[in-house]
């Protein structure tokens, strides 16, 4: 991939996951690592069962689980977010620059293999969910670099992986996948630290979806009626995303645990909240995320440099959430960075990003 240090407004001003311009490349067709094999043969996994993604905003991490011999997913390993923008809480409009929040189905057609960002993954943004709402945008990727106007980005050396657990997943039969982009974990602690947010009420609704996963280990069959996720419905008739909900229930295999955990939950933020919990601010100024990694490594070594790291190659402009920006929202850049686009440092320290980091 090329990225050229005059190109970089561009680069930070869409995340469109483009073709690239540049001859076709086989980077899509990489084989699964030997490291990732040896972690899919150790959790009695098949290399092209299954998948399923897992986003963390605020923790900025992302998921893969994949389906066991058990027939119930497991997870197989947590990628470090190189670089997300926006707030916590759901993309609206186009231009916005919110990564999504919600759940999405990814089919082959989604794949891009010649992105100008490596590779890439289009999340299908808007869904049912989000058109039912009015929400508008597209191209949202989770893609390589380390640079996002709206999207997830995830480093080349992360991306290749994540492609290709993709695309062995539907060359095994997967005709579709799910993407689950949530906030934040959906832990008490988390909802009782971010209480005053106006996105509570979406954030509960997506917690149902969480609960249900984090109870089954299965992905739970995603509708969406009167505008609202509805997860598990069972009901012979399709619904309609913007109509009534039709009288629906769950089944009833694990609704009794997924009840019980919801109720143990409520319990424990209000009680969380009383015994004086900080309110985390609402906003972080359209800041964005990134992962711990990446930042220790950047702050080792500096802004305007080529960092290597266990976890990827962080780019010459790539900049931590901290960095300051102009009156339109734009990173500011310059010269020097430019000028240092051609070295680098290697951090050797930083892991690979384990559900630790």
């Amino acid at each position: 991939m090329a990225l050229l240090a005059g190109a970089i407004a561009g680069t930070l001003a869409a995340c469109d996951g483009g073709r690239s311009t540049s001859p076709v490349s086989t980077r899509h067709t990489q084989p699964l690592s030997e490291s990732i094999m040896a972690e899919i043969s150790k959790k009695n996994m098949g290399a092209q069962s299954p998948i399923l993604m897992r986003i963390f905003k605020e923790e900025s991490e992302l998921e893969i689980w994949k389906q066991d011999n058990s027939g119930r997913f497991a997870l197989l390993r947590t990628y470090p977010i190189c670089r997300w923008s926006g707030d916590l809480g759901p993309k609206i409009k186009a231009g916005d620059r919110q990564a999504p929040e919600g759940i999405y189905p990814i089919t082959p057609g989604l794949m891009n293999p010649d992105s100008n960002y490596y590779l890439a993954i289009n999340t299908g943004f808007p869904n049912a969910y989000d058109r039912a709402n009015g929400r508008t945008g597209a191209f949202v990727m989770i893609h390589g670099d380390c640079a996002s106007a709206g999207c997830y980005a995830m480093t080349d050396e992360q991306i290749a992986d994540i492609y290709a657990l993709a695309r062995e997943a539907f060359l095994g039969g997967q005709k579709s996948f799910q993407i689950q982009a949530f906030p934040f974990r959906m832990t008490p602690v988390n909802l009782a630290k971010h209480r005053e947010s106006p996105h509570m009420e979406f954030w509960k609704m997506l917690k149902q979806g969480y609960d249900r996963f984090e109870i089954t280990h299965l992905p739970p069959k995603v509708d969406v009626c009167e505008r609202h996720y509805v997860f598990d419905a069972d009901t012979p008739v399709e619904l309609n995303p913007v109509g009534a909900c039709p009288p629906y229930k769950p089944p009833n295999n694990f609704e009794l645990q997924v009840r019980e955990k919801e109720h143990r939950d409520d319990l424990e933020t209000e009680r969380l909240i009383r015994l004086g919990t900080p309110a985390a601010p609402v906003t972080v100024r359209g800041q964005g995320g990134m992962n711990r990694v990446y930042q220790s490594a950047i702050a080792q070594a500096g802004t305007g440099v080529t960092i290597r790291t266990a976890a990827g190659t962080i780019p010459a402009h790539a900049h931590p959430p901290s960095t300051a920006t102009t009156r339109d929202g734009e990173h500011a850049t310059g010269e020097a960075d430019a000028a240092a686009s051609t070295r680098a440092v290697d951090v050797e320290r930083f892991g690979a990003g384990s559900a630790d980091d």
